[in-house]
């Protein structure tokens, strides 16, 4: 908790977006700029970037595989994980937060 004379706010809670992906537009990096700003200073964002499997001639189940080991390697020993995939079920804002 803060103290007076300037001290930090203390972290409860940190998140951490890990993305397949070295290069963002500059579009993204403002987005995710602005959207880090929202959070409180209590809960704070950080964005990790993996590289992304070299394409060649490797099957779809072959990147994810390896890209999925590079986030795995980029995660915190015992953090609980919550993966976004456009297949997945739909939730909103709220519920996501009930979640976290």
């Amino acid at each position: 908790a803060g103290q007076e004379g300037g001290a930090q706010e203390e972290v409860l809670m940190r998140l951490l977006l890990v993305a397949v992906g070295q290069r963002q537009p500059a579009w993204a990096d403002a987005a995710y700029e602005d959207f880090a700003k929202r959070f409180p200073p209590e809960l704070r964002l950080e964005l990790k970037a993996v590289k992304a499997e070299t394409r060649g001639s490797k099957t779809a189940e072959q990147l994810m595989a390896a890209e999925a080991a590079r986030i795995e390697a980029a995660l915190p020993k015992g953090v609980r994980r919550i993966i976004l995939d456009e297949r997945g079920e739909r939730r909103t804002s709220v519920q996501l937060a009930e979640r976290l």
